[in-house]
């Protein structure tokens, strides 16, 4: 199974799979290939696959990857070989990514993968206050960026299976929890 996670950044994407990775099990993290620079804190191989612009370019041309974009200059992108190795050994796959990422894996996997998309959704003032609040200190015209962004990625909800407002950590991780179970469930009954 396969569990997209989206909504802007600062949504906490992150810090949600990271609790679902420590609390069950046969859960992995599926890190997307980049070429932007790792920031403090990142882990290569656990945050993301960090590559040069002209590797990222070579993946696309030898179509190594089921989807990529460009976000906020640098390339972002899913590798083929991680997932269906992942999928091979029956691992519960949870992956953020955006939209668009969302968009293209639902089209390419549906048929062959029971994929779960999940959006978050958070306010526009806590999406500020978080953005400025970031370890990763930002500036204001990339806050401003990634603000404005909301309104793209919010108008692409009707994707998503389930829809969560993201405003209290433990609350957030014990829905996806209980729906990672249930669409466990729904794949293992027999009709």
């Amino acid at each position: 199974m396969l569990i997209l996670l989206s909504g802007v950044s600062g949504a906490g994407k992150d810090t949600i799979k990271k609790e679902l990775i420590k609390r069950l099990k046969n859960v992995e993290s599926l890190p997307s290939y980049t070429d932007r620079p790792p920031r403090d804190g990142d882990v290569p191989g656990q945050t993301y696959n960090f590559v040069t612009k002209e590797e990222f370019e070579a993946m696309i041309k030898n179509n190594e990857l089921y989807e990529y974009n460009v976000y906020s200059d640098h390339y972002y992108g899913t590798s083929r070989k991680l997932l269906n190795e992942k999928i091979k050994q029956g691992k519960i796959i949870i992956k953020d990514i955006d939209v668009n990422g969302t968009e293209n894996l639902i089209q390419l996997l549906k048929q062959d993968t029971k994929v779960v998309t999940i959006f978050l959704k958070v306010p526009k003032h806590v999406l500020r206050k978080r953005l400025e609040n970031r370890v990763d200190k930002m500036d204001i015209k990339k806050i401003t960026q990634r603000l404005n962004r909301l309104d793209y990625e919010e108008s692409k909800i009707g994707l998503y299976d389930y829809v969560i407002k993201n405003n209290d950590l433990e609350k957030t991780v014990q829905i996806i929890t209980t729906i990672i179970k249930n669409e466990i469930n729904l794949k293992e009954a027999e009709f």
